[in-house]
């Protein structure tokens, strides 16, 4: 049995404040010296970091296609453990799924998965009374739905407050807040630098989250919202575990996570599975460090890493010369989603690893979206004709797209990817907690022998 007070915070759809909000909340709450917990539904690995900045812990994606339904509450359970107050933050509205699979996939399944109350953020700039109408909806379409309440953001005025907060008594739905329309403003770095301020632990970064937690401190009644999330039931889920059945002895091999001080580029429980496989994890910063750490044995560049960094990535020519180096004596190096165009020759006509023969180039527009992908052969990440379920979104491509032995096969799409000894490189990025033995498989090629070099 796990006990986390908890609440999901959702919308109507996309645009209304949850994300701020969410960050808000948790900054409020740890301001006041509770230990809180932040989770993002969905594969958005920058709302989770910038989540885990506001709790200071790590903030961990629950995304029910990557992991699998029946690992969200697990999931949940272990990243919440001794929390008194976790937050997820929904993703787009209340009921929708990219996928078109709200059952499970939606912000709605996964609350329902989670035995957790729900307060809909509402933008109530152009509303009035019909707020209680478009709430009374969201609560009567799903009976196994908890709607504990609303957040008001952009409110124009004291009496427009009045008005809605009458008009949402009248169907007995609790305002927890409301936010008037300059006191929730957009003080985040922009999306184009994707992880790298938290990870880099900027101050631009931490002041935003300190200026959204004063807002939430002064216009959202906090202790009843944590009596909310206190009268959560008990979740029946253990918590996941990353310990493997039978833990490894002997030689623990250096593998070298990219990141910074303030996390890594992957999700946080690619760490767990690494150091319960038998390694010992040291972070490398791709940006700054000239070398790798002292012993490595193998690397793992998560999906975090942003595109948008080209220019810092080729710079650092030392660490770029390294990395060539490691692959070519045949150590296990798995790059994810951007970190496969730092491996190739060049991007964008600058120079990068040169592991893989191969160029990159952005493009206007993103390609989004899942992925049910199959090992087209053997590698340090999986067997030939294993099965996972990655998500990608990237704007620049790589020509070849796949290299002679391809990582990736899925309907409808050209073979992706590049398997060169023990490389691994695809823009495709599963959630290693759904797959544990990329870990185990990856320890196990740090511990052998190396090769001679191409």
């Amino acid at each position: 049995m796990t006990v986390v007070p908890r609440v999901v915070l959702s919308a109507p759809s996309s645009g209304h404040g949850t994300g701020a909000l969410s960050l808000g909340l948790l900054a409020a709450l740890a301001d006041r010296g509770l230990d809180v917990a932040g989770f993002k539904i969905g594969p958005d690995q920058v709302d989770a970091a910038y989540l885990g900045l506001a709790a200071g812990r790590p903030g961990r994606n629950l995304d029910p296609r990557l992991v699998g339904p029946e690992r969200v509450a697990p999931l949940f359970a272990h990243g919440a453990a001794d929390a008194a107050f976790a937050l997820v933050q929904g993703t787009m509205g209340l009921y929708d799924s990219i996928a078109g699979r709200p059952e499970t996939e939606s912000t709605a399944a996964v609350a329902t998965a989670l035995r957790s109350p729900v307060v809909l953020v509402v933008d109530v700039a152009a509303m009035g009374q019909s707020v209680a109408a478009l709430v009374h909806g969201f609560r009567a379409y799903d009976e196994q739905l908890w709607l504990g309440g609303v957040i008001l953001n952009r409110v124009a005025s004291p009496r427009h407050e009045a008005m809605l907060r009458e008009a949402l008594d009248d169907v007995g739905v609790p305002v927890y807040g409301a936010l008037r329309r300059h006191e929730l403003p957009p003080v985040l770095p922009a999306r184009r630098h994707g992880l790298v301020p938290v990870v880099q632990r900027d101050a631009e970064a931490e002041r935003a989250v300190r200026r959204l937690g004063e807002a939430a401190a002064a216009t959202i009644d906090l202790d009843r919202l944590l009596a909310l999330a206190g009268s959560a039931p008990e979740l029946t889920a253990a918590p996941w575990s990353p310990e493997p059945a039978a833990p490894s002895a002997g030689e623990r091999p250096v593998v070298a996570l990219a990141g910074g001080p303030g996390g890594s580029y992957s999700h946080p429980e690619t760490a767990e599975l690494l150091r319960a496989a038998g390694a010992e994890v040291v972070t490398v910063d791709p940006l700054r460090d000239e070398a790798l750490p002292a012993g490595t044995r193998a690397l793992v560049v998560g999906g975090g890493l942003p595109e948008s960094y080209a220019e810092q990535l080729s710079a650092n020519r030392r660490l770029c010369i390294a990395v060539a180096e490691l692959a070519r004596t045949g150590r296990p190096v798995v790059a994810e989603g951007a970190g496969l165009l730092w491996l190739a020759r060049e991007l964008d006509g600058l120079p990068m690893c040169g592991v893989l023969d191969a160029v990159g180039a952005s493009r206007d527009g993103l390609v989004v979206g899942y992925r049910e992908a199959t090992a087209a052969v053997d590698s340090v990440v999986a067997r030939a004709g294993t099965t996972v379920v990655g998500h990608k979104q990237h704007a620049a491509v790589l020509t070849p797209r796949a290299g002679e032995r391809a990582a990736w096969r899925w309907e409808g799409g050209a073979p992706e990817g590049f398997v060169w000894r023990g490389v691994h490189a695809s823009q495709l990025v599963p959630h290693w907690s759904a797959y544990p033995d990329v870990a185990a498989r990856l320890v196990a090629a740090a511990l052998a022998p190396a090769e001679a070099p191409a």
